[in-house]
C-alpha cells in the first residue's frame, strides 16, 4: 500500500500526472482543489478568509486520506506541498498505517508555460488563473517543501507525460 504526495507549483502538471498514475494503479486521488472550492461554494465569502479555509482544506483532505488508508486503499494527495506541516502528516499517517510515503514533484519553472497552463485550463474557484509576477513564481517555486528522510522523485513536467510516466511508476513500485 502506498500514499503519494504530489507537490508543485500550481499549473505544473500534478492532476494530470495524479489522474494518470491513478488508471495505471488503480488508487484514489484526494484533489485538494476540489475540497477547497466545495468549501468555498458552501460558505459567505465575508464569513472566512482563504488562509484558513486551505487549512480547513488540508485537515478534510487527510481525514479521506486516513480513512482510505484505513481500508486498505492507494492514495494521492494532489496538492502544491508549500507547509512541513503536509510533510509531517503525510509521513506519519503512513506509519500509522505501515503504508510506502512516496513524494513526486512535477517541477517546471518556466513562467510563461505555467501562465499558459493556467489561463487555459477549466478552473475551479479555488485555482488561480495566472501568476502576477515573475518574482512570485520563483519564490514559490523555491518555497516548496521537501521531506528529509525520503527519496524524493521530480519530473520536468514541461515534457510530455509519456516520456516520465514509467519513471514515475517504477519509482512508486520501489
Amino acid at each position: 500500500m502506498f500514499f503519494i504526495q504530489m507537490s508543485g507549483f500550481p499549473g505544473s502538471g500534478k492532476s494530470t500526472l495524479a489522474l494518470e498514475i491513478a488508471n495505471r494503479t488503480n488508487c484514489i486521488i484526494i484533489d485538494h482543489d476540489v475540497t477547497k472550492s466545495a468549501l468555498l461554494h458552501s460558505i459567505n465569502e465575508d464569513e472566512i478568509n482563504g488562509k484558513p479555509l486551505g487549512g480547513i482544506a488540508y485537515n478534510i483532505d487527510f481525514a479521506l486520506v486516513d480513512f482510505y488508508l484505513s481500508q486498505g486503499r492507494n492514495v494521492i494527495l494532489d496538492s502544491p506541498c508549500l507547509y512541513d506541516e503536509l510533510i509531517d502528516k503525510g509521513t506519519i499517517i503512513t506509519q500509522k498505517y505501515n503504508a510506502n510515503y512516496k513524494y513526486i514533484e512535477c517541477y517546471l519553472d518556466d513562467f510563461v508555460e505555467i501562465n499558459r497552463r493556467l489561463k487555459t485550463r477549466n478552473k475551479m474557484v479555488s485555482q488561480i488563473s495566472e501568476v502576477k509576477s515573475l518574482e512570485t513564481f520563483n519564490r514559490t517555486l523555491k518555497s516548496s517543501k521537501r521531506p528529509l528522510n525520503c527519496k524524493c522523485f521530480s519530473v520536468n513536467s514541461g515534457k510530455s507525460l509519456d516520456t516520465y510516466i514509467n519513471e514515475v511508476i517504477d519509482y512508486i513500485n520501489s
